[in-house]
């Protein structure tokens, strides 16, 4: 795999980007592929390791070592390196069915688990992916997915983020009629609403959904379940129902002062402002113009805010982290195969840093109130400094710490589904999660099933398409053999 020494002869390269100052103008995608030259010198740094541990798909607590999905990555290295891109394509679709996604926005856990990243740069697999798919759309090597034959099966399925894609492209590749219903206007989820275009171009979501439309998906949108329509309407009218409505149900942070209208959800901020960016509303509730910013939570979704407040033309922003900064190098990776504990500039905070001169994080930071006057404005936000040392080395003063605000994004991750669904179907919750079987992915109703986050709570994409292939598999064995034998 790769060329013989390769990860020696060659260095980690990282994908071109758009200059940090002038992106901050536009909302459009910042980062692009490698040229197939530089793609393939990236390719020959695999080393053809005795056990690729990129391939590996195992979830460690809250962290994942390597590919939940199984891409045959050192395979793919290979013929990248070879510059047999169309087969390298061929192969990366046995196993991903939105590379496209992954190759934007995974966090590559495959990269952490790479053997080079004991003791060096990992090989660069999220850019080679991104770069092989890319190159299959440029070359029209992608299309519809369109099965040979139909079955007289129905199955519905609702949600359209990546597990209930997966699902969706799966069931109609075998033949199932397929119909997705997504309440919000268009198809894609948080793909679509969640992420912003800088990261995800959303003309990469609407390719995708218009290729699996070609193929015969049927996305039913602006249609919320349970309540729009009902789940005996769906139970008579399907063989088959999965639902992959995500974990969308955001924490909360309920402290004294949060009643003010200028306290908010981050991914109802960030949600707004895409939906705005795209006309499907004629002005967002929430802004960050011209008001100086809070953000809670120190995750993605927080970067994320960062990087929309910064294009709306915020005054200031900052991003309140409660844990300590970490280290800018350690040598080698003592945490391998997980990632790297080191300190690193996500895209926002290098585009705040190049635009303020200073990175827009407070480490070690907890919100302890909100200053809320008498008519509900949101002041600032008093804080606790978190330190390690004893308390009889800290004054009262290092203690506590006031952040001037107009406007708090709360940040701090999703608490599990949302009720009115599970309530309607009459669906077993366990940990604000949808209780069904890990092997067949069926719940307390006999022909519902449920996948991705709305069953495992929070995570990666490629565990929602890992999900949504597996839930495919149960749900169509059920739909098939409930044919035969009904």
């Amino acid at each position: 795999m790769g060329e013989f020494k390769g990860f020696i002869n060659y260095h980690r390269k990282a994908l071109a980007e758009e200059d940090l100052k002038e992106r901050l103008s536009n909302y459009e995608a910042f980062q692009h592929r490698f040229c197939n030259e530089d793609a393939s010198e990236q390719g020959a740094r695999c080393m053809e390791c005795g056990t690729p541990f990129c391939q590996t798909g195992m979830g460690v607590g809250k962290e994942t070592v390597g590919c939940p999905i199984g891409n045959y990555i050192p395979e793919w290295n290979d013929l990248v390196y070879k510059g047999q891109f169309k087969e390298a394509y061929r192969r990366l679709m046995e196993t991903n069915n939105f590379p496209e996604f992954t190759g934007n926005v995974c966090p590559a856990p495959c990269e952490s688990s790479c053997v080079l990243s004991i003791n060096s740069d990992p090989v660069a697999i999220k850019g080679i992916e991104r770069t092989i798919i890319d190159e299959a759309f440029e070359q029209g090597w992608v299309e519809p997915r369109t099965p040979n034959h139909r079955l007289e099966t129905r199955i519905a399925i609702i949600g359209s983020g990546p597990a209930g894609m997966t699902a969706a492209d799966e069931l109609n590749s075998w033949g199932h009629h397929v119909d997705v219903y997504e309440r919000d206007l268009k198809p894609g989820g948080l793909l679509r609403y969640g992420i912003p275009n800088m990261k995800l171009d959303k003309a990469v979501v609407e390719r995708r959904v218009e290729l699996m439309e070609a193929a015969g998906v049927n996305f039913i949108c602006d249609v919320e379940v349970g309540k729009d329509i009902t789940y005996e309407e769906l139970d008579e009218k399907y063989d088959a129902i999965i639902v992959a409505t995500g974990a969308r149900k955001q924490r909360d942070l309920k402290l004294e002062g949060r009643q003010s209208k200028d306290i908010q959800f981050a991914m109802d901020y960030l949600t707004e402002q895409i939906q705005y960016q795209f006309d499907e509303i004629d002005s967002p509730s929430i802004t960050a113009k011209d008001k100086h910013v809070i953000v809670i939570g120190g995750g993605d979704t927080g970067a994320d805010c960062v990087a929309m407040a910064l294009r709306e033309g915020c005054k200031s922003v900052f991003q309140l982290n409660k844990y300590d900064r970490l280290p800018d190098k350690v040598d080698g990776n003592p945490f391998w195969p997980l990632q790297k504990q080191v300190f690193k500039l996500d895209y926002a905070h290098a585009e705040y840093e190049s635009a303020f001169g200073q990175e827009p994080r407070a480490y070690g930071v907890q919100t302890m109130a909100y200053d809320v006057d008498l008519v509900g404005d949101l002041n600032g936000i008093q804080t606790q400094v978190l330190s390690q040392q004893p308390l009889t080395d800290v004054t009262m003063e290092d203690q506590e710490r006031y952040f001037k605000a107009d406007l708090v994004l709360l940040s701090i991750g999703f608490e599990g589904v949302e009720s009115a669904l599970p309530k309607a179907f009459d669906l077993q919750l366990e940990n604000n999660k949808i209780a069904a079987d890990e092997h067949d992915y069926k719940t307390n109703r006999r022909k519902v099933f449920a996948a991705g986050d709305a069953r495992r709570g929070q995570s990666l994409v490629v565990w929602a398409i890992k999900e949504g292939r597996e839930v495919a598999r149960a749900a169509h064995k059920f739909a098939v053999q409930n044919r035969i034998y009904s």
